[in-house]
This record gives structure tokens, sequence and C-alpha cells, in this order.
């Protein structure tokens, strides 16, 4: 098991929510590493990688599709 997969159950068992739905696709760590990359590109600074990834967990929890957050994000790139 890999330190994310650890971490994953760990948060899974403390808080009462399924580890399946915690879990990332191996597309959807694709997609956040894109977008991690891009917020610390284009904002000039890196620590708004991980705090932009909080931002789009709570758009996510909230019904918003990582799909259309990594267009929001991607249209900022260019």
């Amino acid at each position: 098991m890999s330190w994310l997969d650890d971490i994953t159950q760990e948060i899974a068992e403390a808080s009462g929510i399924d580890v399946g739905t915690l879990r990332l696709t191996p597309d959807e760590i694709r997609e956040l590493l894109d977008i991690a990359r891009i917020a610390s590109h284009t904002s000039g600074d890196r620590i708004n990688a991980p705090l932009l990834c909080h931002v789009l967990g709570v758009a996510r929890a909230n019904g918003a599709s990582l799909d259309d957050l990594a267009a929001i994000v991607r249209s900022r790139e260019s």
C-alpha cells in the first residue's frame, strides 16, 4: 500500500466515511496534479496548489464535478 492509500484508509476510519468514497482513481490523480501544477505556475505561488485542492474538495462535496472545476482552472492557464 502507498502512503496515500494508508492515510486515506485512516481518514475513512476516523471520520466514518466509506473509504471507497475517498479513494482517487488514476484519472482523478492525474487531473488533480495537473490542476495543482496550473495553480502553482499561473499564480506564481506554489502554496496556492494545496489551498486550491481544498477549495476543489469543498466544491466537490457540494456537488460540483471535477471536470467542470478543472475547466475553470484551465481557463486561467493562458
